[in-house]
C-alpha cells in the first residue's frame, strides 16, 4: 500500500506538472495570437502598459503565473514601425497619447519622439493627455499638435529638470577595514570610486554635470521649439517652481487645455469627427503591433540588427553580451549572402576588455565583405565603444552616454577585515615572491602595483589606439578626450567621436543606402532580421524558474538595486570560473531619466 501511495504520489506530481507546463503554453499561445482591429478607430498609444526595450522578450512566465495575462516587451523597432505603419493606414484616424507611467528610457522616448513628429508629417494629429506629468512624460507629450492635461486635483507634477545620484561606499567599506586598490588609467574614469571614496572626485563631479546640463540642453530645446517658448522661460519656471498645479501648466503655456475625462472623451469625439465618444473605437497600441508589424518575407534582401544590450562579459551567457556566443553570431551573420548590411546596435556600459575585443575583431572581418553601421542607445560607453568606433557610420541619440575610453582594475584587500573584524589569522605559504598577489588576504607591494598599472596602461594605449585608427584621429587628440571621461551624443558629435544624431530607423536606412545604392531608397524592398534571437517562451520560463525570488534593494526609501548590480557585477571577477579578469572597460553608472 505505501509503494502505491509513493507511485500515485509521483505519477500525480509528473501529470501535474505536465497540466501546469500546458496552461502556461495555452496562455503564450493565446497571447501570440493575431488581435482583430476595427476597420477605423484611433490608436491609443498609453506608456503605462506599453513596454518598450531594443531587444523585446516574451512575457515573463511567473508575471504570466501571477495575473494570467499577457504583457510582451516590444522591440523599439516594432514600435517605430507601428507608428510609421499607421501613418498611411486609413483605418488609423488619429493618434491619442497617454505619456504617463512608462518605463522607456530617455533615448527610447526620443526615437519615439521622432516617430510621432514624423506621424504628424502625414496630416493626421497626434493628440497628448497628460495627468502625472515627469520630464521624460512631458518631454515625450510635447511631440503632440495639441497637448491637454487634467483639471482633475491632486496629480503629481515632476517637471523639474533633470539629476543624476552618486552612491559611494568609501566609508562604509572603511568601517568594515576592507583596502579597495584602485588602478586605473584616466582622471575620468570614476567606475572604481564607488568603492573607494566617500564622496565624487572633481573630475568625477565636473563630468557629470556636464552630461546632466548636455542631457538638458538636448531635451528642453526640443520642448520648447514644440510649445514656442524660450529655453530661458522654461528655466526660469522651473528654477522658481512655478509648474505645481495644472493651471500654471497653462498660464506657462506648456498645455493648449485643462479638461476632466468627460470633457477630453467629448474632444476626442470631436477630432473623430462622431457625436458621441461611445462610436470612438480605440486600438491598443499592443494590439496594432501585432497585428500591423512583421517581417517582409518576401524580400530577399536582409539587413540584420545586431543587439549588444548589457553588460560585455566573457564566455556564452545568453543574458549579456558575451564574448564568445556574440563572436560566434557575428560569425554566421558574415556567412549569410542574404545579409546585405548590419546594424549594430549598442546599449551597454561595456565591461571585459577580452570580450570587448573579440566582438570587435568579428566586427572589423565583417566589414570587409559588407557594411556595418552602429546605432547608440542609452550607453555605448567604454567597452560598448571599443566594439563599435570602427564601424563605416555611427548614429548616436543626443542623450546618449558614450566615449568612457579608460580602463581600470580593482583588487580588494580583505586583510584588516579578517584580523580585525572577523578575528581571523591568515598565514600564506607560497612557492615564489608573489605567489598570493590576488589572495586578497594582504596588499599590493609597490612591485605588484607597477605591474598592475603596466596591464592597465597598455589596455589603454590599445584603446586609444583602436579608436584613433577606427576615428581617423591622431592618438595625441584621441587622449585628450578620452582619460575614462562619458561624453553625451550631443558632445560626442562635436567631438568627432560619433558621425550623426539619428535613430536606429535612420541607421538602417543609411545601411540600406550604402549596401543598394540603386535600389528603393526606403525599407519596403528589405527584410529586417533581428540578432540574437529572442528567448522562447520555455526558455524563459525555466530560466524564471532558476531565480524565482526577488531579492528586496529598498532601504529608507532609496532604491540600491543598482549599487547591488555593480557590487554583483565586480565579485563576478573574483568568481573561480577560470575567467580571471581584472581589467575592465566600463563607465561608472547607468542614468536614469523619468
Amino acid at each position: 500500500m505505501v509503494l502505491a501511495v509513493m507511485t500515485g504520489i509521483f505519477l500525480m506530481g509528473i501529470l501535474g506538472f505536465f497540466m501546469f507546463i500546458t496552461f502556461i503554453g495555452s496562455l503564450a499561445a493565446a497571447g501570440s495570437v493575431k488581435p482583430a482591429l476595427p476597420r477605423t478607430g484611433v490608436l491609443e498609444i498609453d506608456m503605462s502598459v506599453v513596454s518598450v526595450s531594443d531587444q523585446g522578450q516574451p512575457a515573463d512566465p511567473m508575471s504570466v503565473i501571477q495575473s494570467g495575462s499577457i504583457n510582451e516587451t516590444i522591440t523599439l523597432w516594432s514600435a517605430v514601425q507601428a507608428i510609421n505603419n499607421a501613418a498611411s493606414d486609413p483605418g488609423v484616424k488619429f493618434i491619442y497619447l497617454k505619456p504617463d507611467g512608462g518605463s522607456a528610457s530617455i533615448t527610447q522616448l526620443q526615437e519615439i519622439r521622432t516617430a510621432l513628429l514624423n506621424f504628424r508629417s502625414s496630416g493626421k494629429p497626434v493628440i497628448s493627455y497628460i495627468e502625472n506629468p515627469s520630464t521624460g512624460s512631458y518631454y515625450l507629450a510635447t511631440a503632440a499638435d495639441k497637448v491637454f492635461m487634467t483639471s482633475h486635483p491632486g496629480g503629481s507634477n515632476m517637471v523639474t529638470g533633470i539629476g543624476s545620484q552618486m552612491i559611494f561606499l568609501g566609508d562604509l567599506l572603511d568601517k568594515f577595514q576592507v583596502n579597495v586598490q584602485l588602478i586605473r588609467h584616466g582622471k575620468y574614469k570614476s567606475a572604481g570610486e564607488m568603492f573607494t571614496r566617500s564622496e565624487a572626485s572633481p573630475e568625477n563631479l565636473e563630468q557629470n554635470q556636464v552630461m546632466v546640463n548636455s542631457m538638458w540642453k538636448s531635451i528642453s530645446s526640443e520642448i520648447c521649439k514644440s510649445r514656442g517658448i524660450s529655453e530661458d522661460y522654461l528655466n526660469s519656471s522651473i528654477d522658481n517652481l512655478e509648474l505645481n498645479l495644472p493651471e500654471d501648466f497653462l498660464s506657462h503655456s506648456l498645455v493648449d487645455g485643462l479638461l476632466t475625462k468627460d470633457e477630453l472623451k467629448s474632444k476626442l469625439a470631436t477630432y473623430f469627427m462622431a457625436d458621441d465618444f461611445s462610436k470612438v473605437r480605440l486600438i491598443g497600441f499592443n494590439d496594432y503591433v501585432k497585428a500591423k508589424v512583421f517581417p517582409n518575407l518576401r524580400a530577399r534582401k536582409k539587413i540584420a540588427i545586431i543587439y549588444a544590450e548589457g553588460e560585455i562579459v566573457d564566455g556564452t551567457d545568453p543574458r549579456q553580451v558575451s564574448g564568445d556566443a556574440f563572436s560566434r553570431m557575428i560569425s554566421a551573420v558574415r556567412a549569410d549572402s542574404t545579409v546585405k548590411a548590419v546594424v549594430l546596435r549598442v546599449n551597454s556600459p561595456g565591461g571585459s576588455v577580452i570580450g570587448s575585443d573579440k566582438i570587435r575583431d568579428e566586427i572589423a572581418l565583417t566589414q570587409k565583405c559588407k557594411p556595418v553601421i552602429a546605432s547608440y542607445g542609452d550607453y555605448a560607453a567604454s567597452g560598448g565603444y571599443w566594439i563599435s568606433s570602427a564601424c563605416d557610420k555611427i548614429f548616436s541619440n543626443s542623450t546618449t552616454l558614450t566615449g568612457s575610453i579608460g580602463v581600470f582594475g580593482m583588487i580588494p584587500d580583505l586583510s584588516r577585515t579578517i584580523k580585525n573584524v572577523a578575528h581571523v589569522n591568515i598565514t600564506s605559504v607560497t612557492s615564489n615572491k608573489h605567489g598570493d598577489m590576488y589572495s586578497l588576504m594582504r596588499p599590493f607591494d609597490k612591485d605588484e602595483n607597477a605591474f598592475m598599472q603596466a596591464s592597465i596602461e597598455d589596455v589603454y594605449e590599445k584603446f586609444v589606439s583602436l579608436v584613433a585608427e577606427g576615428r581617423n584621429k591622431t592618438k595625441e587628440y584621441v587622449d585628450s578626450i578620452a582619460q575614462g571621461r562619458v561624453w553625451t551624443g550631443d558632445d560626442a558629435l562635436r567631438l568627432g567621436l560619433v558621425d550623426e544624431i539619428g535613430t536606429l530607423e535612420n541607421a538602417l536606412h543609411y545601411a540600406a543606402s550604402v549596401a543598394s545604392p540603386t535600389a528603393d531608397p526606403s525599407l519596403d524592398s528589405w527584410q529586417v532580421v533581428e540578432y540574437p534571437a529572442q528567448m522562447t517562451f520555455m526558455q524563459m520560463l525555466l530560466a524564471s524558474m532558476g531565480n524565482m525570488q526577488e531579492e528586496p534593494y529598498v532601504l529608507a526609501g532609496k532604491d540600491f538595486r543598482n549599487t547591488v548590480k555593480a557590487v554583483k557585477d565586480w565579485s563576478k571577477a573574483w568568481e573561480k570560473d577560470g575567467d580571471g579578469n581584472l581589467i575592465f572597460a566600463r563607465m561608472p553608472y547607468e542614468m536614469r531619466i523619468r
